[in-house]
């Protein structure tokens, strides 16, 4: 990654009081990824030189959480929380000497994108502002803080709802509390500001007064609002993963895969799909899959740590487990379960079977009601079965196990032996009749 004079604070340090959760707010997954690794991603794009994140007292699992990013950004603890401007002031002794641009960036807003950070960096780093500001335009203002403009756009102050105006609420260009600040600044901004204020808290947006306090100037970039969603309660966190899926949707659509019906498909932040894949109503995707060009994932399914080979087929209600690996044009009709097992090219589970660590050859054919019975109570064993194989339905596979090439079960079976190639395995009790059984039963009965 080449380093540009950027560097990085996250603000993570919030209670979350609303989310009546003991996980840390910032913790809490979009798409199944934290909201703030979801940030920490996102502020990769400007290649920060420093990457600092703030969280406050008791949050441990958030400093492990955040170390496990490519980032690995430093965690500055705000041991009491008296506002976004104390916030960056925790962040202080991390950001050293720094003279470049300071973004400071919001844990719980996972939905900013990487252009709209670069376009604030590059804006202000081109202007000489000693502070820009992303702002935005929501349909409902409401109790969003007011950026101040003159006639010349320039920003002259951040006016929070409660302590505007009459005229100052007709604004409509809003703060989303991001900011790039110049770095060789920023000290002198910090230190002067004060907690004289109803809440006693030191607020960052108070930094724009004194910069222009001190000849500096502070400029406005705009944003779309959806990007500056702030995740304060579940409703809120609901509304992000809404929000979320819409992208993750309209971006496999562009990559060229058809949704049969989209509302209804979901996406973990990594799925991967290829050209001409097919998804159909009520599919989910979970962490980890990989899925090549040209398949078919009917509806109902669920997919999660699989990868799928080109041209495979998969449903419907098909569900694939972590370590499934699919080849080409291979078949996983409905209600079978793969998992940590290797089906290769053109093998067919079409359906009611379960298959579980095993390997699965070339063009074998799994019948209905097939198991793999691969756990004994204390580990797990593998099940070997051979290319072009033919396993009967409702065959149990007691593993460990091997079914050779080209080998066939019996319906029915209990294996528990090795299979030689293109041997035919029964275990079956002998058939008996009784001739005209079911006709006395059914006298007995009538008679009773």
């Amino acid at each position: 990654m080449t380093m540009s004079n950027t560097a990085a604070i996250i603000l993570a340090a919030g209670m979350g009081t609303r989310m009546e959760s003991a996980l840390p707010k910032v913790m809490h997954p979009v798409a199944g990824r934290p909201m703030v690794l979801h940030v920490l991603e996102t502020a990769a794009a400007l290649s920060p030189e420093k990457t600092i994140v703030v969280a406050g007292p008791d949050m441990d699992e958030l400093a492990t959480l955040v170390a496990t990013h490519d980032l690995t950004p430093d965690v500055a603890l705000q041991t009491e929380r008296l506002g976004t401007g104390h916030a960056v002031m925790a962040a202080r002794d991390a950001l050293g000497d720094f003279d470049g641009t300071v973004m400071v960036l919001y844990g719980d807003t996972p939905l900013i994108e990487a252009e709209t950070l670069v376009a604030l960096r590059d804006a202000r780093t081109e202007a000489g502002a000693d502070v820009a500001v992303l702002g935005f335009r929501p349909l409902d203002p409401g109790a969003y803080g007011r950026l101040i403009t003159d006639e010349a756009g320039e920003l002259i102050e951040i006016v929070e709802a409660r302590d505007a105006t009459e005229d100052q609420l007709l604004v409509d260009l809003c703060n989303s509390g991001v900011m790039a600040i110049d770095g060789a600044k920023l000290g002198g901004l910090l230190d002067g500001l004060t907690n004289d204020n109803a809440k006693g808290e030191y607020y960052l947006t108070d930094i724009i007064a004194l910069a222009r306090a001190n000849g500096g100037r502070c400029m406005v970039v705009e944003g779309d609002e959806e990007e500056f969603l702030g995740v304060n309660s579940r409703a809120e966190l609901a509304d992000a993963e809404d929000l979320m899926q819409n992208r993750l949707r309209r971006v496999a659509l562009a990559g060229g895969a058809t949704l049969i019906d989209p509302a209804t498909v979901y996406f973990f932040w990594d799925t991967t799909l290829g050209r001409d894949v097919t998804v159909g109503p009520n599919v989910v995707f979970g962490p980890g899959v990989t899925v090549a060009d040209n398949v078919q994932i009917k509806a109902f399914s669920h997919l999660e740590g699989a990868s799928v080979a080109a041209g495979a087929i998969i449903g419907p209600f098909a569900r694939l487990r972590p370590g499934a690996t699919i080849g080409e044009d291979a078949q996983i009709g409905n209600f079978v379960e793969i998992k940590n097992a290797t089906i290769a090219a053109g093998a067919k589970a079409n359906h009611l079977s379960y298959i579980g660590d095993a390997t699965v050859g070339a063009k074998a054919n799994i019948g209905a009601g097939t198991i793999t019975c691969n756990y004994d109570g204390y580990t797990k064993s593998l099940t070997e079965i051979g290319a072009g194989a033919f396993i009967g339905s409702n065959t149990a596979l007691v593993a460990p196990v091997k079914v050779g090439d080209g080998a066939v079960t019996g319906a029915g079976s209990v294996i528990t032996k090795d299979v030689e190639a293109d041997a035919l395995a029964v275990t079956r009790s002998e058939q008996k009749a009784a001739a005209g059984w079911a006709t006395k039963q059914r006298d007995r009965k009538a008679r009773d």
